[in-house]
Order: structure tokens, then C-alpha cells, then sequence
């Protein structure tokens, strides 16, 4: 493909400074040769000398006149124009120079034209949308509240939507993203049947699908009035089945032997009474032992009877015990007790404990109104601490303990709030705990404590961002993934953008990988959260001038994994999509000829920008920032993953540039950025 436009500045510079040197010089030798041919002196020499000198320093001070006032202005109004089509919202107070300088008002009428318009049509489908924005969120938020794992697909099975909860469960999945393939998360073959019958009412289909060790139960159905959208909704059954396997199942098999011994016994009264009919020792010994035997019979048999319910009622209970922070527990408290006043002060570090917090906010409301007597003021602290087995959860006043007997009438009081009104010990029951009280060491406090189960979690729990990327519906307008990627549209192209660190610039001479960053692209959306950053550990000391560009120290990379690993994770990350890199020339050999494979188009921003604006200068990712006035948060510059964000914002800025001379498919861009191809930049930065 032949270059279009300009020539580069530096070519446009030798052929100007040749001309002058061969004017120069053939001047020179003319004024050389006319001096020996005749014969002059004074002020006639200096008029030939400076006559013969006169064209090449016309032409030399001529170029310094068109550089100054005609070819930087151009360059100057390309980098502007090139800024509007890039990002119109970007300020630029900049007014052509020279010889251009009387298009300054017609060039900032155009812009604030063009502005005004794109204000006007935003402010337009502002209020046509504001309505589903509103809904937009809502629906967002309830999604994010909803604890079951939620995955929708679209036609071609890539995934539009899931919740926070389908991140939790699937975490550190590579197949969990947006646009991402059904089969990058589930074996397909698992569901290839179901999926093409499943009845487009809307009625469920259950699998078990084994997936990464565990065997999940999955829910398929169609959407009712879709473009035959597919909702899953997931649950480990793994983790029921290991319930199942464990005390309960002790519990179910103890009930065997013990109908067993029933029987016997039953079957023992029963031939007592055969003998009896027999007429063989009819006597009150015989008739005593029937009635032992009878009676026991009947006993064990309502024992029997109430383990079995007792075992129902531990199942039952056992799915209401959560993991509870402790925190969200005082303060849910405090609602239940009196919305208008803080009646309990947390204190100490919170930690997450398992129970039912209705059944808990019960039992706790109750033991308030009972401290009444035992404490002057209203006021109370809450504690959580840590033991061996158990989270100790108190409750502390000041005042004195109670007195066992009253946690005795306590424990049987009713809590009428609750559904069938158990008792205290009832409750106390259901989590296997009891409550006592103590004195604490400074005479003047006094606690309730009640042992709770632990739970092994660590950390407060994750808030939901206020506006979560965990949907793109125009996924579903894609087109499908079967289309060969050459004539795939720029934007519709799925790409994963990544950037190196090394240890050096000389990588065939040794220098390695030390960072990886990348983040994703679709649907011409940047999503924040769907980034892979990993250290890489090089097995060698890293150099402190290296340190120094990218901050990356030796301890920083001492225990993280080597080379191979991280491009394999790397390599799942990618998936199907295409990779973009700022000069990639160098980060594809950084991980090149490394065990692992990548063979999916790449594209190169520095090779694109090269490409548009042949005749400006600067194309390195500082120069180019500054160009089309990105955002480059603070410190991120010269790690991996801030340059990965960075160069994706720059193809987003470029892309509009590039449908404006209509390259719109894979292969028309592959071919536009091989025209500015040069060997030499391939180990630039």
C-alpha cells in the first residue's frame, strides 16, 4: 500500500537543505570560475560573489519563511483537526499561526458549531432516556442485591449480564466477561442438548455440570419475548452433597439400627403373646414382661419418631445459619430496637460469625428490655471476639451481671415476634450455643455472652460500585462470532490491550518480563473491571535504571510466578479477541517464543497514529496523550496496566479517524498500519 498525504517533515527538511547546499555550492564554483575568466576587484568581486551566493540564499531563507509561516501552521491545524474528530470535548484555545492565521475565527466558528450540535443531540437523548436510565439503575442495583449467581447470553451464546454474585462465585474464571463465549465458563457439550430444546416459554431445565472441581446445579430456561436470550442460574451442589455426606448423614444412618432394635422389640412382644396363647405358663410373670415390652416398644418407637423430627428441624435450621458481619449486625440491631437513637455502640474489630439474624435480633431485643433492671441508663456496647471454635458475641452494659437464675426464666420466655413463637433456649438451641454472664475486670461493666459458629472469611464485605459494569445489552447487535475476523467491524472487535515491563530494552540480549497488564474492549466500551495485573518473576536482579522508568523493585517480583504460567493465565484472558499493543513490535517479543502460542490478529496504535499524521512528529504514547488531550491518572504511566488503559483510550480516540477514511474491517486496518512499518522502532519504547 503506497503512503497518502504529506511527506514526513524530515524528508520535506533534507530535500530543502540539499537544494540550498547545491545552490550554494554551484554558486560558489560559478563565482570561482567568472573570477579567474575576469578580472575584478573590489566592490565588483563582492557584487559577483554575493550574486552568484544570491539564488542559494533566496532559497535557504524562502524555505525558512514557508516552514515558519505556511508548513508549521499546516502541521499545527492537522494535530487540531485531527484533536476535534478525535475527542470534540477536549479544550483547545490554540489559533492557526502565519499564514493561516486569518482562519481562526472560521476555524473556532466550526468548532463551537460543532459542539453546540453534539450538546444539543446529547441533551436530546439525554431527556428521551432518562426515564430507562432511572429504570437502568434500579434494575442495576437489584441485580447486584440478588445473592443466587445470574448469567444471561445472548443468541450466540456470548454473555450480556451477570451479577456481583456470578463474579463471587465464579471467581478468577477466565470465561467470566462480557461478550465472552458460554463455553469459555461451562463444557458445552454438558448443555449442547438442552440448549437447542429448551421451550421458548420461559419453563427451566436443571443440569449438574462438572466445572472446575465442583458439580454446580444449573437452571437453563429461554426469555420469554427475546431474541432467544438464554438465563442461567447456578448453585454448588458439590457443597449440599458434601452437607448431605457429613453429621446429618451420621444422624439419617443412626435412625437405621434404631428402627431395627424397634422391630425386634415389637416382633419380642408379639411371640410373648403367642406363647401366652399357647397356654404355656400363663402367668402374671409372662403378662408383667408383655407389658415391659410393650411399653419400651411404643417408648423407643416415639423416640425414634422425635430424632427424626428433631433431624428435619436441624436440616431446616441448618440452611438459615449465614455468614453475618458483625457491623452490618450492630447496626441492623439498632434499626430493630429504635430507629431514632443508637442505643448500641460497637467496639473492638469486627468479624463475621454464623446465625440467623432475625432469630438473633429476637433474642438480642428481648435481652434489652430484660437488662432494664439491671442498669441504670439505656445505653449498650457490642463486642465480637474470637476463639478457638467459636465468635463470642456480647452485649455490654453497666451494672451488674445477671444472676443465673434469672437467665434460667429468661431462657424460657417466649419471642412472639418469630414465627411460632420459640423460646429463648429454643433459639439458643438452633445454634448450638447457651448464654452465660460475667463481670468484667473493672467492677463496673457486666456482659452477656453468647458463642456463636465462625466462619472462615476474612474482610469486610464488598460494596457494590454505584454504577456497575456488569452488563452490555448491545452485545446481543454484534454480529456473530462465526464472522471471520478479517471482515470483522472495528467496532464490533473485541480486543484485549496489554503493555510490558522489562528488566531492559535489550531483549534478545536477555533482558525479560517483569509485569503484564492488559484490559478489555467491547462493544467499543473500556470496562474497568475486567483487567489482568501480574508480576513476573525474571530470575535475574533488576537494573536500577530500569527501576527508576517503571518502579518495579527486585522484592516486588521475588515471589511471583515465572514466565510461562502468567502468559498461559494470560493467554486463557485473551480468549478470542484480538490483541493491541503501543508499539508492538517489542511487547510481542517480550512474549514470544515462550511456550506459548499467540496467534490472533495485532494491532498497533503507534504503527496507526503513523499512519494518519505522516507528517507530524511525535507518536510515542506521552506525545500522542498530549495530542488528543486523554486522561492519564497520576502514576500510572510506565506500568503495565496504567499503559494498557492509556493505549486503549488512544484507540478510541483514533478510531473515529480512521472510519472517516473507511477503514472499517480487520483487514482494511492490517493493511493501513503496515504502510508505516519500520524496522528500526522495533526495540523503541
Amino acid at each position: 500500500m503506497t503512503r497518502k498525504g504529506l511527506p514526513k517533515r524530515q524528508r520535506l527538511i533534507g530535500a530543502w537543505l540539499l537544494l540550498s547546499g547545491i545552490s550554494l555550492l554551484g554558486g560558489a564554483l560559478f563565482a570561482a570560475w567568472l573570477e579567474s575568466q575576469l578580472i575584478i576587484t573590489g566592490v565588483y568581486r563582492a557584487v559577483l560573489w554575493l550574486g552568484c551566493f544570491s539564488g542559494g540564499i533566496t532559497l535557504f531563507l524562502m524555505g525558512l519563511l514557508f516552514e515558519r509561516m505556511l508548513f508549521k501552521p499546516l502541521r499545527q491545524l492537522q494535530a487540531q483537526l485531527a484533536r476535534l474528530v478525535a475527542n470534540p470535548d477536549a479544550d483547545d484555545a490554540a489559533a492557526p499561526e502565519g499564514w493561516l492565521k486569518a482562519l481562526g475565527p472560521d476555524l473556532h466558528r466550526v468548532e463551537q458549531s460543532w459542539r453546540k450540535d453534539r450538546q444539543q443531540l446529547h441533551r436530546a437523548h439525554a431527556e428521551g432516556a432518562r426515564s430507562a436510565t432511572r429504570i437502568r439503575k434500579e434494575l442495576e442495583a437489584l441485580l447486584q442485591m440478588l445473592e443466587t449467581p445470574l448469567l444471561l447470553y445472548d443468541r450466540h451464546r456470548r454473555l450480556m449480564l451477570f451479577n456481583q454474585a456470578a463474579e463471587a462465585f465464579f471467581d478468577h474464571a477466565p470465561g467470566l466477561g462480557l461478550g465472552k463465549r458460554l463455553e469459555a465458563l461451562f463444557p458445552l457439550a454438558s448443555m449442547q442438548q438442552t440448549l437447542g430444546q429448551l421451550p421458548s416459554s420461559g419453563t427451566p431445565r436443571e443440569l449438574l455440570i462438572p466445572c472446575d472441581n465442583r458439580w454446580l446445579k444449573v437452571i437453563i430456561r429461554h426469555v420469554p419475548e427475546s431474541h432467544d436470550e438464554v438465563l442461567l442460574t447456578c448453585s454448588d451442589a458439590t457443597a449440599a452433597w458434601s452437607s448431605e455426606r457429613g453429621v446429618r448423614a451420621e444422624l439419617a444412618q443412626a435412625l437405621t439400627p434404631l428402627r431395627q432394635h424397634t422391630a425386634s422389640l415389637v416382633s419380642a412382644a408379639e411371640a410373648l403373646g403367642q406363647v401366652r396363647q399357647q397356654g404355656s405358663h400363663v402367668g402374671s410373670l409372662h403378662q408383667r414382661l408383655e407389658q415391659v415390652v410393650s411399653e419400651e416398644s411404643l417408648a423407643l418407637s416415639d423416640t425414634v419418631t422425635c430424632i427424626g423430627k428433631l433431624l428435619e428441624s436441624l436440616q431446616r435450621q441448618g440452611e438459615r445459619l449465614t455468614p453475618i458481619w458483625s457491623n452490618d449486625f450492630w447496626q441492623m440491631l439498632d434499626d430493630y430496637l429504635d430507629p431514632a437513637h443508637r442505643l448500641i455502640t460497637p467496639i473492638g474489630l469486627p468479624l463475621w460469625f454464623k446465625g440467623d439474624a432475625p432469630a438473633l435480633m429476637a433474642l438480642l431485643s428481648s435481652l434489652v428490655h430484660h437488662l432494664s433492671h439491671y442498669m441504670a441508663g439505656r445505653l449498650f456496647e457490642g463486642e465480637v471476639s474470637l476463639s478457638t471454635r467459636h465468635v463470642y458475641l456480647d452485649v455490654i452494659w453497666k451494672g451488674k451481671p445477671i444472676a443465673e437464675r434469672e437467665l434460667a426464666g429468661w431462657r424460657q420466655q417466649r419471642l412472639t415476634t418469630l414465627p411460632l413463637s420459640p423460646s429463648v433456649g429454643d433459639v439458643l438451641r438452633q445454634h448450638a450455643s447457651d448464654v452465660w454472664s460475667i463481670q468484667d475486670a473493672d467492677g463496673e461493666h457486666a456482659r452477656l455472652r453468647l458463642p456463636l459458629p465462625s466462619v472462615e472469611q476474612s474482610g469486610a464485605p464488598r460494596t457494590a460500585p454505584p454504577r456497575p459494569e456488569f452488563h452490555d445489552f448491545g452485545i446481543a447487535e454484534l454480529p456473530s462470532p462465526d464472522t471471520a475476523l478479517a471482515s470483522c467491524p472495528l467496532r464490533s472487535l473485541e480486543l484485549v490491550i496489554f503493555d510490558t515491563e522489562t528488566t531492559g530494552l535489550e531483549l534478545r540480549k536477555g533482558d525479560s518480563v517483569i509485569s503484564i497488564g492488559a484490559c478489555r474492549i467491547v462493544n467499543t466500551r473500556l470496562l474497568a473491571s475486567d483487567t489482568f495485573d501480574e508480576y513476573v518473576n525474571p530470575q535475574k536482579r533488576i537494573p536500577q535504571a530500569s527501576t527508576a522508568i517503571h518502579g518495579i523493585t527486585d522484592e516486588d517480583v521475588s515471589d511471583a510466578p515465572l514466565l510461562l504460567p502468567v502468559l498461559e493465565r494470560f493467554r486463557d484472558y485473551i480468549g478470542d479477541a484480538a490483541i493491541l499493543a503501543h508499539n508492538a513490535a517489542f511487547d510481542m517479543l517480550a512474549i514470544s517464543h515462550q511456550g506459548v502460542t499467540f496467534d490472533m490478529p495485532v494491532l498497533d496504535t503507534l504503527l496507526i497514529s503513523r499512519a494518519l499524521d505522516e507528517a507530524l512528529d511525535g507518536h510515542d504514547l506521552d506525545s500522542l496523550v498530549k495530542r488528543y488531550c486523554l486522561n492519564l491518572p497520576a502514576g500510572m504511566r510506565h506500568t503495565a496496566l496504567g499503559d494498557a488503559r492509556v493505549t486503549a483510550e488512544l484507540w478510541l480516540a483514533l478510531l473515529p479517524r480512521l472510519e472517516a477514511r473507511g477503514i472499517s474491517t480487520v483487514e482494511q486496518l492490517l493493511h493501513f498500519q503496515a504502510s508505516a512499518f519500520d524496522r528500526e522502532d522495533a526495540n523503541a519504547l
